[in-house]
Parts: C-alpha cells; structure tokens; sequence
C-alpha cells in the first residue's frame, strides 16, 4: 500500500496455474476484492485491473478503458462497482470485439466443466 500511495504503479492479472485453481475472469475479481480489503478505494482496484495494465504495455490508446475508438471487450455488471467492489461478480453482459454475450448462458455452457461450477 504504501508504494501505491507513493505514487507506484500496481499491476494486476492472474495466472491460470493448469492445476484448475485460478479461473479467468473469476480470479480478476477477487484480486479486485482482494485490492480493496488492502486498502485501495474500489476506483483505485479497479484503474488497477484496467487502465494501468494497459498503459504498462503502451496500449492505454486502444484499451483499458471506456472511449470512442477504443477496442470493445468489457463487462456490464448488475450493481455499482465504483461504490461497492463486490459487484463486480454481478456480471450479465460480455462484450469481446464488440461481440456481446449472455454470461449466464456462458456459465451455463461449461457447468460441471470448469472451476466449481
């Protein structure tokens, strides 16, 4: 925390490990969760596990963020994460290439195949 109020660049992502413990998506949450419970505002976990990984590659010009011209793969939540971080599990819509996707419909499609559902 205290190199983040320095003025530090936190990065966030996570690994899947092949041995079925880390779920994408899934796992991008909870280090968001985790995030706040470490001391950072919900704004600041999420600029984390958005913007600032793509302004680390130099690609903060495409994606990252939420702009006209930008790449279209984001998630739409149920809820306000800004204010409560643990909405970031109410996802309902994907989009990826600008392609959208029912997430419980995905959920669905792997049930039994993935993680623990």
């Amino acid at each position: 925390m205290d190199f983040f109020r320095a003025g530090g660049t936190l990065l966030a992502g996570t690994d899947p490990t092949g041995g079925g413990g880390v779920i994408p998506g899934f796992s991008d949450q909870r280090e968001l969760e985790l995030l706040v419970e470490s001391g950072l505002t919900p704004l600041e976990a999420i600029k984390v596990g958005t913007l600032n990984g793509a302004t680390y590659l130099g690609r903060a010009d495409r994606v990252g963020s939420i702009a006209a011209g930008k790449q279209a793969d984001l998630v739409v939540v149920d809820g306000n994460p800004a204010a409560q971080i643990a909405d970031v599990r109410k996802v309902t819509l994907v989009f990826k290439d600008g392609v959208g996707y029912d997430s419980a419909k995905l959920i669905a499609s792997v049930k039994g195949k993935v993680g623990l559902y």
